[in-house]
């Protein structure tokens, strides 16, 4: 029954969807306040729908119903709860509902928190919303209904792929899903103002916050994900370039892009049409990342094994969405008037130049990764394009983007003087020439790349600091004066420090263990002692164990420096006994500054066993750096500002006399 509940749930949600999206449309059209108003009674009538259907999916796999389909080819009654709760998402049916009950969430949002908007604004942002949705609800029940019963069931199900039955299933997911979906409000609003036709800074202070935090949230989920692929693939790495890692860049590329430009339409009523398209861009990328994952044209770790009837079908939808939202864009945005002027050098002409790098860093990414698939429909063959590639091409990129990222927010607004931006900047300058230099000594010279990479990390760290230091004028005024400063200073500003300096933590982590990582792979006997990296790891055997639903190898390695034992790690290789899977488990010990990874390999025949051992200098600070940039984002979402809107701009009476004169 609760199945069934779910399921009708579903379709009354896909028929209160094509309400939202057409009634409040026609009465923003029309200027009927009570057709406007209906936007939001539907939008959270959706929510509470979907809501539904959603909990419905989960209360079938914690119960182990496998009268479900869904239920019988992810479950089994021996998987631990956890994967229980997180299963539904962990296939595709479940995380196509997972996804529109985050459109809904959203949607349910700017009908409950958007009363600062203007009715008829609010009515078109809803009304786009809920054509999104009406699209996927019609994808999920044409193709993909996840509460199919199944005549007779099993006595037990399928179970969930070894690879997923990670505590990071809990999380990622979800997070990146935000992500993706968020940026389906900024596409709202974009779509919105076109049809209404005006953009001026009070729309820009409305869609930041909502794209701030499907930029956060989406930051959170790339984190997490390379942290997941980190210790549970057992190679050690963190980021392989695969297209689907790919797709979850690029709308992130173009979101902080949009943050950015937004910013200036805001305060200088500039770059609205450039703004716009970003906007649009953003949720293009989102889709495309849905339908890479769904349309069964990818093999890959994050790809779903589905039918290419479902990425056809996906693929209409991103031409109606895509095509449509650009082709009026093309119509309407001509009509957009031009804002202020501003000379190259000046905060603006920083931004302009921060969004050329980005979308060229986008484009890259989406050559790069979408070439290969073209190249193969075309019947041109089957072409690899893997990490050299991108770090020959995307790399570069970012070097001039750390750089000028710095200087940007010293600059004044229209007109700005760089040579006394770059004097604000000399101490940070000569620290990250310091830090530079203690880089190619400690490492023995060291790659040219890597110098460049501390380089960097030590500029955007110490230029964020120093601009925070410039705006409570550190040092020249009393210190409770600067503290009064900071105090008062708006949240935005404390979290484009955080996001800045968080960069630059990242930029670090990823430098260390790119550039010093120390790899061995070698045959271990138990007793023997591995040299690695100034460690001394002596191998104690391995163990059998069991595991909830799973036979365990369990490994022992007790780890020394200098005759000092630092601490045991307990690597693993796990075999789920009823998909039959083997699946390593890398067991790691950090000091905060670098890690020690160890994973398990099979044995031989004269009873030694395959040991990867991995030294990553700096790589914690790579996780560090993702959660301080969330944290900078969250801090920006509490900016007063996004609650009270944009004031007016001031109109200025002039008398007859006056005017006269």
């Amino acid at each position: 029954m609760i199945p069934e509940i779910g399921h009708y749930a579903l379709v009354l949600a896909l028929f209160v969807a094509i309400l939202q999206s057409t009634v409040p449309m026609i009465g923003a059209a029309r200027g009927d306040a009570a057709w406007m108003a209906l936007g939001r009674t539907a939008a959270l009538a959706q929510l509470g729908l979907v809501g539904t259907a959603f909990l419905a999916l989960v209360y079938a796999y914690v119960v182990s119903d496998f009268t479900v389909l869904n239920v019988v080819q992810n479950s089994n009654s021996l998987k631990p709860l956890l994967y229980k709760l997180s299963g539904p998402w962990g296939n595709h049916e479940g995380s196509m509902v997972l996804w529109v009950a985050i459109l809904a969430l959203f949607g349910a949002a700017v009908a409950a928190f958007g009363g600062n908007l203007p009715p008829g604004l609010r009515a078109r942002v809803l009304a786009v919303q809920a054509m999104i949705g009406v699209g996927f609800l019609l994808f999920i029940l044409a193709t993909s209904n996840p509460f199919v019963r199944v005549d007779p069931p099993p006595l037990d199900g399928n179970d969930l792929n070894p690879l997923l039955q990670d505590p990071g299933l809990a999380f990622h997911p979800p997070c990146l899903y935000l992500g993706y979906v968020g940026f389906s409000m900024a596409f709202s609003f974009a779509i919105a103002a076109l049809i209404e036709g005006r953009v001026d800074p009070a729309w820009a202070r409305w869609v930041r916050p909502w794209t701030l935090a499907a930029w956060a949230c989406l930051t959170l989920g790339i984190t997490m994900g390379s942290w997941w692929a980190y210790y549970t693939l057992g190679w050690g790495g963190w980021w392989f370039w695969d297209p689907v890692e790919n797709a979850s860049l690029m709308p992130w590329l173009a979101g902080t892009a949009l943050l950015h430009s937004a910013i200036v339409v805001e305060k200088r009523d500039a770059l609205k049409s450039w703004t716009i398209l970003l906007a649009i861009l953003a949720f293009s990328l989102s889709l495309m990342g849905t339908f890479l994952v769904r349309s069964g044209i990818l093999t890959s770790v994050h790809a779903f094994a589905v039918d290419p009837a479902r990425g056809i079908f996906i693929l209409a939808l991103l031409g109606v969405a895509i095509g449509g939202s650009l082709l009026l864009y093309a119509l309407r945005a001509p009509a957009l008037k031009l804002g202020g002027l501003f000379a190259p050098v000046s905060r603006e002409g920083a931004l302009v130049l921060n969004n050329l790098l980005l979308a060229t860093a986008t484009a890259t990414v989406f050559v790069g990764t979408l070439y290969p698939l073209f190249l193969d429909v075309a019947g041109g063959g089957k072409v690899s394009v893997g990490p050299p590639f991108f770090n020959a091409t995307f790399v570069p990129l970012m070097v001039p983007l750390v750089a000028a990222m710095v200087v940007g927010p010293l600059l004044a607004w229209k007109r700005a003087d760089l040579g006394g931006a770059l004097g604000r900047l000399a101490v940070a300058a000569v620290v990250t020439v310091i830090f530079a230099l203690a880089a190619l000594y400690y490492y023995g010279g060291g790659p040219v790349m890597a110098v460049i990479g501390v380089a960097l990390a030590a500029w955007a760290i110490l230029g964020a600091v120093a601009e925070f230091a410039e705006r409570i004028r550190l040092f020249r005024v009393p210190l409770a004066d600067s503290l009064r400063r900071a105090a008062s200073l708006p949240r935005a500003a404390w979290g484009m420090t955080l996001a800045h300096a968080g960069i630059g933590i990242a930029i670090a982590g990823m430098t260390g263990s790119a550039m010093w990582m120390t790899e061995r792979i070698v045959a271990a006997k138990p007793g023997q002692v591995i040299e690695l990296a100034g460690y001394q790891i002596a191998f104690d055997g391995v163990e059998a164990a069991q595991g909830p639903n799973y036979a365990v190898q369990r490994g022992s390695f007790v780890i020394r420096r200098n005759g000092r034992e630092i601490g045991t790690l307990h690597p693993e290789q796990r075999h789920y006994l009823v998909t039959g899977q083997d699946m390593t488990h890398a067991a790691i010990h950090t000091t905060g500054v670098s890690d020690i990874y160890i994973a398990l390999g099979e044995q031989g025949a004269d009873g030694t066993r395959t040991v990867r051992l991995y030294h990553h200098p700096l790589v914690p600070w790579l996780w560090l750096g993702g959660l301080v940039m969330v944290l900078g984002g969250a801090v920006s979402l509490t900016d007063r500002r996004f609650r009270i809107g944009a004031p007016e701009r001031r109109r200025t009476v002039v008398s007859a006399s006056a005017a006269a004169l």
